[in-house]
């Protein structure tokens, strides 16, 4: 499964503190395909990323079958490193996590 992830612009700064990286690092190491899709860092400028979650928070993940999943950082990197990521394809409302 590849997916899109939606990360800041600030893609140098690979540090474990800093929540894109900590995101994609899951990925690379759980050897999930991925795309990374920098965005701007202009909060009113990320209207993709509104559109796709409700919110304008970073890191987030479109799905290939287009549904978005965003938690804060250390919940979207347990998810991946426990292989959960692809449960998050198409799952109902119910049982998606909730959007801060």
């Amino acid at each position: 499964m590849t997916v899109k992830l939606h990360v800041c612009s600030a893609g140098w700064a690979r540090v474990k503190a800093h929540p894109c990286w900590r995101v994609e690092k899951a990925l690379r190491d759980m050897g999930v395909d991925y795309e990374r899709v920098p965005g701007p860092m202009s909060k009113r400028k990320r209207t993709v990323l509104v559109e796709g979650t409700g919110q304008t928070l970073y890191p987030a993940i479109e799905l290939a079958d287009g549904t978005w999943y965003r938690e804060e950082s250390a919940a979207m990197e347990r998810t991946i490193r426990a292989g959960r990521l692809e449960a998050r394809s198409g799952a109902s409302d119910a049982e998606k996590p909730e959007v801060h």
